[in-house]
């Protein structure tokens, strides 16, 4: 049986995550309440982040950038900020 959560970032109630997807706090919140369809959106753009800015996730800076970025994405408000001259496909 799926579990359920009233996703964050889509706000209606949807599939939620079989575990957290990211360590600590950060991570518990976001198996709490973001859907494994919003999960999946994030991916996607934090892909476009790396590409974009030409990030190496190994790298502690790297991962703290992406760490605040997956922060903003799913709690605040309002548009997240895309890569200046980012052109999707």
């Amino acid at each position: 049986m799926s579990r359920l959560v009233q996703c964050i970032k889509l706000g209606y109630e949807a599939e939620g995550l079989d575990r957290a997807p990211y360590p600590g706090e950060l991570g518990q919140r976001i198996f709490a309440q973001v859907s494994k369809i919003a999960w999946q959106d994030w991916l996607r753009h934090q892909t476009m982040l790396i590409n974009e800015y030409r990030l190496s996730p190994i790298e502690p800076k790297a991962r703290r950038f992406l760490e605040e970025q997956m922060e903003k994405f799913f709690f605040t408000d309002g548009p997240v900020e895309m890569p200046g001259g980012f052109q999707p496909q």
